[in-house]
């Protein structure tokens, strides 16, 4: 606001304070979260800013803020046989046809397609839609009740797509992807690992090392009766070189 004093003192509110959720700081109009906990989805906050002029003047606009669930256990895989160019050119469409025919608010958790069936196979491409729905407090719609409404409205939904598309199109129910691992689960299996890795390793080690010191042992304790033995008339005795020394003593008889 380009007015001076009260005129340009800009004060921001959320309309009817619609939502538990959030807040906003008046002065700056900075929204945060006050309370999102196991909730997810999309929410549409309605910002008002008002000037502090005898004769106030307000304005009003939308916000739609976004809290991503992407590792949710509900996510639901609707396979279109579309290509992901065009499907992702008509996503806020494909969006709003879910919507409509689930009666649920659906987000768009993501778009992919699979490259490796996409080159097997010779008629149509497939994307891969996976989205959450939620219910009117911002709940998490379990997946087998989407994956049921999609089976009850699969050709309404289809005959809607068609007019999205201008072209035949099925959507059917895909597998759902594997729920990711936390981080925190990620770096306790990696931190398993290794220390499991460093204990083998210290054990091999513990092992080699008392094998080669008892090797060791072993040599210098015959190294030690082969020394003490020396010179006795022992017909079995060895010297250094490892014959017997009989034999030398018969030699030397005989010479």
């Amino acid at each position: 606001d380009p007015d001076s004093g009260d005129n340009g003192l800009v004060l921001y509110s959320l309309v009817n304070h619609q939502t538990n959720e959030f807040d906003i700081n008046e002065n700056t109009g900075q929204i945060f979260t006050v309370s999102v906990a196991g909730k997810a989805g999309t929410f549409y906050l309605e910002v008002q800013a008002a000037d502090q002029g005898t004769r106030s003047l307000t304005a009003r606009t939308t916000v739609n803020v976004t809290v991503d669930s992407s590792s949710s256990s509900n996510i639901v895989v609707v396979v279109l046989n579309q290509q992901i160019n065009v499907v992702e050119r008509n996503i806020a469409e494909v969006k709003r046809v879910l919507e409509d025919k689930l009666a649920w608010n659906v987000y768009i958790v993501d778009v992919y397609s699979n490259e490796l069936e996409r080159k097997a196979r010779s008629s149509t491409d497939e994307s891969h839609v996976e989205i959450i729905a939620f219910d009117e407090a911002h709940q998490e719609v379990p997946a087998q009740d989407v994956k049921r409404k999609l089976k009850e409205q699969s050709r309404n939904i289809e005959a809607e797509l068609e007019n999205v598309f201008s072209t035949s199109v099925t959507a059917a129910i895909g597998e759902s992807p594997a729920a990711s691992a936390s981080p925190e689960l990620v770096a306790a299996i990696v931190l398993s690992v290794v220390l499991a890795c460093t204990f083998i390793a210290f054990l091999v080690y513990v092992v080699l090392d008392v094998k080669r010191k008892r090797k060791h042992g072993l040599q210098h304790l015959v190294k030690e009766q082969a020394e003490s033995m020396e010179g006795i008339d022992n017909p079995w005795a060895m010297d250094k070189n490892g014959s017997l020394k009989s034999l030398e003593k018969l030699e030397h008889m005989n010479n």
